[in-house]
């Protein structure tokens, strides 16, 4: 295992491309906590971002999570290159010829996207204690450490992502396509479940039934957007008579779509290479 991750990190780090969107991505993480410091004040308005709670305990691991998830794409784009380049450089084809297997190919290749997904967490994880502990108004450790189920959801949800960039990497050969065939299958989701809603079912929950078996909508629905649970943004609602509750826990069905998803693709992914002639 260690052999097949050191070959890999390898791979990517002797990539100046690939090098320098993966720090760029852990940089522009770090750039969360620069929320804490953005003011607005127009006469006598005044908006001090971190004086709406968001860096509180436990609301801060929805918070940064959900922020976080939405860089993905910088790894995304690593992810892919990663499996593009392994054609366009012929290292697939000497990785077989010097004795690894497909299955150890795929394997290794997988490692690295849970390595990724990892650190990912791990950084996420002592950023957001960092802010808290700095920022939050509940520093009790029963409420620091709540909620912590996001931090879970957000591991899954970029080991789902980053799988299925894997898969499309080998499926299309090139990285600019295969990342244009992914906002694709986006464009596509969005416009399924926009005729499922108002086409199909309306006035309905079998439309989001239905999607949430979508691969990028279950992975969307690990985590839901946590803006309207600022009590700021609830008493605006409330003003206004929307009484509507929302439920932003993170649910069991949802990781188990995605790691379903996740196996998908990985299946795929090793069917498609011993498949294909090299």
């Amino acid at each position: 295992m260690k052999r097949l991750i050191a070959i890999e990190l390898q791979k990517i780090w002797k990539n100046r491309a690939s090098k320098i969107l993966t720090i760029s991505y852990f940089v522009i993480l770090s750039f969360i906590a620069l929320i804490a410091s953005i003011k607005f004040e127009i006469g006598n308005f005044k908006l001090h971002l971190a004086d709406m709670g968001i860096f509180n305990f436990p609301y801060i691991w929805h918070f940064n999570t959900y922020i976080a998830a939405i860089l993905k794409f910088f790894l995304a784009i690593v992810i892919v290159s990663m499996m593009a380049n392994e054609y366009s450089y012929g290292t697939l084809k000497q990785n077989l010829i010097d004795g690894m297997s497909k299955k150890e190919f795929i394997q290794s290749k997988f490692l690295t996207v849970v390595l990724f997904a990892a650190a990912s967490t791990v950084f996420i994880f002592i950023m957001s204690l960092l802010l808290g502990l700095s920022f939050s108004s509940y520093n009790e450790f029963t409420i620091v450490f709540s909620d912590l189920e996001y931090l879970l959801a957000y591991f899954v949800k970029l080991v789902g992502f980053f799988s299925f960039c894997l898969f499309l990497g080998i499926f299309v050969k090139r990285s600019a396509f295969a990342i244009g065939f992914l906002f694709v299958w986006n464009i596509i989701e969005g416009i399924a479940k926009g005729f499922l809603t108002f086409k199909i079912f309306p006035k309905s929950e079998t439309a989001s039934t239905i999607m949430q078996f979508f691969p990028l909508e279950a992975m969307s629905n690990l985590i839901v957007e946590p803006f309207t649970r600022l009590s700021a943004i609830k008493n605006i609602q409330t003003a206004i008579g929307d009484n509507d509750v929302k439920d932003y826990s993170v649910h069991f069905s949802a990781i188990l779509i995605v790691l379903l998803w996740t196996m998908i693709f990985m299946f795929l992914s090793f069917k498609l290479l011993k498949k294909r002639d090299l």
